[in-house]
């Protein structure tokens, strides 16, 4: 997959995991971009570690899935990071 590719799956994986999480996350696109990026990229790795699959062609189903659950993992963490749960 090239760098531009792979950097639009990277941007609609942030976005669709930003809509399946419950709540309101911080950010706007380019937060939801390196987000989607760095989601894909732990998705893929961990696809190829547990199932050893990775992130092979943009259309394919298991590099959309990957991603996607890497972005939400990743959110996640964001979320738990900042403390977007905190009260004043």
């Amino acid at each position: 997959m090239g760098f531009i590719a792979f950097l639009i799956l990277g941007l609609i994986a942030g976005a669709i995991a930003k809509l399946i999480l419950p709540g309101k996350q911080s950010g706007g696109w380019f937060a939801t971009l390196i987000l989607g990026v760095v989601g894909s990229m732990l998705g893929g790795w961990l696809g190829s570690v547990i199932f050893d699959a990775g992130l092979d062609e943009f259309w394919s189903l298991q590099s959309w899935v990957l991603a996607i659950v890497g972005s939400i993992i990743v959110l996640v963490i964001y979320g738990a990071t900042l403390g977007r749960g905190k009260k004043r």
